[in-house]
């Protein structure tokens, strides 16, 4: 069974988008997680961007990734990762993110440059 690949929100919109880097996400879905968290982020970005609701929840849908609960121990290692990451303005959804792919050790990815400095123990991909 192949490793899971957790995806931040950005990685997400970056696919929903056909941005750069959009094709390594693709390559990977069948083996990916995305935290409740940041499906709720996706959803909220894609009614922004003026989605329906049930238009965003298909299209978040559609992907297939496995949506995983935040958990309490999720939530109390987000909010630890807070020392960690202060400096590079990651938001709750980021530490969210981080904190599945901790819980999971799993690899994570996103298209934040910043991610790339950071010392967490998980393997973390800037996909473009």
């Amino acid at each position: 069974m192949p490793d899971r690949i957790v995806l931040d929100a950005s990685a997400v919109l970056a696919l929903l988008k056909r941005e750069p880097g959009a094709d390594r996400v693709k390559a990977v879905l069948d083996q990916t997680d995305l935290c409740a968290v940041n499906a709720a982020e996706v959803q909220g970005k894609l009614i922004d961007a003026g989605l329906s609701r049930q238009a965003a929840e298909e299209r978040l849908r559609f992907l297939g990734c496995s949506i995983i609960p935040f958990s309490e121990e999720q939530a109390i290692e987000a909010g630890s990762l807070i020392s960690q990451t202060r400096s590079l303005g990651l938001s709750l959804g980021d530490r969210a993110c981080l904190a599945l792919a901790i819980d999971r050790k799993a690899k994570v990815y996103t298209t934040d440059k910043a991610w790339k400095n950071l010392s967490l123990g998980i393997e973390i991909v800037v996909i473009r």
